[in-house]
């Protein structure tokens, strides 16, 4: 009997992981009971919240599983009589594991999971998931001889070894059992075709944030080492479909995207599309083996997944095709696949909203919410990350200013063209701080019916000459380059206390935007450009306000300007300097969710 729809009740293991994750959204929307089993209730709590986050209306239940527990759920087999599918994506993706906690994690769960298995009354398919380089494997060399595995694990690393074994050991214990099972042998798993989302760091991962830092010497491999993806929305849908097949059973697939481009080329795409430096020296993986750890910066693991090999896809392909499933375009895949991470900083962020977007021809990142009528334009040398908590207490989003922060571009010459996509038509309260006030000034002036009012936030340009950038003077790019997260707190803040919260822009100092900030400070201390900017905040006519710390005040004599026009107000906030959002957040968001006069 084959289950469709309601008919269906799926047993997703590994269901907090990435691959399980999407599985269980992929189930339940295709109208499949779904159970989750998760290692806390904590883990579970947060895969439901997970799926809800993406649209799904339908409940899905959550169970504990452990692994290291006589019975892996509670209740056992006879507690789950109405599972009619399991889908196995537990296991550890780790590298540098012992050999013990290798096969504790990959060849332990497989199985106690097929003796789970064998005593539900209903199940009609175990779908296990193996891997690109592991699969095949003979079950009648099960079990191995110690001589045997002590060989294998030496050789491949206890990851891939542990692989290998559980490969073998899932066909040879379903077969003895009489259960129906499916192997899916997935290459490196990417981020969702649509979003780019991913929260696995690993493997390629790791080459591509050395490649976005500037730490990559060389791009490894040559022309022909092929490392292949697949996305991790297409391996669900495959794996779904793959349940309720009859085709399917006793059959293991190849799932990977055979038109991935070869490793080199991969590797320069996306760092073009990343819009950095790509090595142009290519390292051969037998030079690789033998040089240093410490040199080549690649785990020993990993280098055997280098290689010219081609694999077996033909069958998946086929089936793929009957299911209607489509594989998505692998470049696009995998450019928003790094656009995610890179905006989550390769795992140092995980917040959801942030992201890259085109404002004006250029590569734009913002956070917080899209396309919330309340913007606020960062200053120097700090970055959108440092306005994170700001813009959550106010419902804004920040986005980073052209040439600073992770946005693309040269600087104030981007602005004429860039200004009007940020504004995107709609009437925005503008919120500028320091050189992003003189950009909102320069929207409000250009265009006036998009702006409804401003507030402007240590705006140089209405405080002494150089005043507000006074401390930044020796941040030459070769300075911001070297200088510690504490020692820039201490310049901006007189304090360490912010040296986390810098963190970030320290490294996008380092890594691209040093040389653009000390353009933009030098175009700060311009007498002329001071003027106009003065200027141009006159002729607006909609509500300003203006915030100051009272350690870093307004020029009086523009405080005697300014208090002449109906329209502005001067707010000081006591004990704060030029980055209020560092020093009195809280102050500055109550101060921020009140309406402009």
């Amino acid at each position: 009997m084959t289950h469709h729809g309601d008919n269906r009740h799926a047993l997703v293991f590994g269901a907090s992981g990435l691959v399980g994750r999407h599985m269980v959204l992929t189930l339940a929307e295709a109208g499949a009971r779904v159970t989750a089993a998760v290692r806390t209730a904590e883990s579970g709590t947060r895969v439901e919240q997970w799926v809800r986050e993406r649209g799904l209306t339908r409940s899905i239940s959550t169970t504990i599983v452990d692994f290291d527990a006589p019975e892996i759920l509670a209740g056992g087999p006879s507690a789950f009589p109405f599972i009619t599918e399991i889908h196995n994506c537990a296991g550890s993706y780790r590298f540098g594991m012992t050999a013990q906690e290798a096969r504790s994690a990959n060849v332990g769960i497989v199985e106690k999971l097929i003796d789970f298995a064998e005593d539900l009354p209903n199940l009609q398919r175990v779908v296990h998931v193996s891997g690109y380089r592991v699969g095949g494997q003979d079950p009648a060399t099960v079990p191995w001889s110690d001589e045997h595995r002590t060989a294998a694990y030496r050789e491949l690393g206890a990851y891939e070894a542990s692989k290998v074994e559980s490969d073998a050991i899932f066909q040879a214990r379903a077969l003895e059992s009489g259960i129906p099972w499916t192997i899916v042998n997935p290459s490196s798993v990417i981020g969702d075709s649509a979003t780019g989302e991913s929260d696995q760091h690993i493997g390629l991962v790791t080459t591509i944030e050395q490649i976005w830092d500037g730490t990559a010497a060389a791009l490894p491999g040559n022309e022909t080492t092929f490392l292949p993806v697949v996305t991790v929305d297409y391996l669900a849908a495959f794996m779904a479909a793959a349940a309720i097949d009859p085709v399917a059973a006793g059959r293991a697939y190849w799932v990977l995207d055979d038109a991935t481009p070869p490793l080199a080329d991969l590797l320069t795409h996306v760092g073009q599309h990343l819009g950095v430096k790509v090595p142009r020296v290519k390292m051969p993986i037998g030079v690789i083996k033998r040089l240093p750890q410490w040199m080549t910066k690649a785990d020993p693991e990993t280098l055997t997944f280098l290689s010219s090999d081609r694999y077996p896809t033909e069958p998946a392909i086929e089936f793929a095709n009957k299911h209607g499933i489509q594989m998505p375009d692998v470049v696009l895949s995998l450019e928003k696949w790094t656009d995610h991470l890179a905006a989550h900083r390769f795992g140092a962020v995980m917040a959801d909203s942030r992201r890259f977007v085109d404002v004006g021809g250029l590569r734009t990142f913002e956070l917080g919410i899209p396309e919330s009528n309340r913007v606020i334009l960062p200053g120097l040398p700090v970055n959108a990350d440092t306005w994170a908590e700001v813009a959550s207490g106010i419902g804004a989003r920040v986005v980073d200013l052209p040439g600073l922060g992770l946005s693309r571009g040269k600087g104030v010459q981007d602005w004429e063209r860039w200004l009007p996509g940020v504004l995107s038509g709609q009437p925005t309260h503008l919120i500028g701080h320091s050189i992003g006030a003189a950009a909102a000034v320069v929207a409000a002036d250009r265009i006036p019916g998009h702006v409804s009012s401003l507030t402007l936030i240590a705006p140089f340009f209405l405080q002494d000459r150089m005043r507000a950038s006074a401390r930044l003077r020796p941040l030459v790019p070769t300075y911001l380059r070297h200088i510690s997260p504490a020692r820039l707190a201490h310049q901006l803040t007189g304090s360490e206390a912010s040296a986390a919260a810098l963190e970030s822009s320290l490294s996008d100092l380092k890594r691209s935007s040093a040389k653009r900030v000390a353009e933009h400070l030098t175009l700060a201390g311009s007498k002329r450009w001071r003027a106009e900017l003065q200027e141009a905040l006159g002729r607006f006519k909609g509500p300003v306000r203006i915030i100051t710390g009272s350690d870093d005040p307004i020029a009086p004599i523009a405080v005697k300007q300014l208090e002449l026009l109906p329209n502005i107000e001067l707010i000081s906030i006591p004990g704060a300097g030029h980055h209020p959002q560092l020093t009195h957040n809280h102050a500055l968001v109550a101060l921020l969710k009140s309406p402009v006069a």
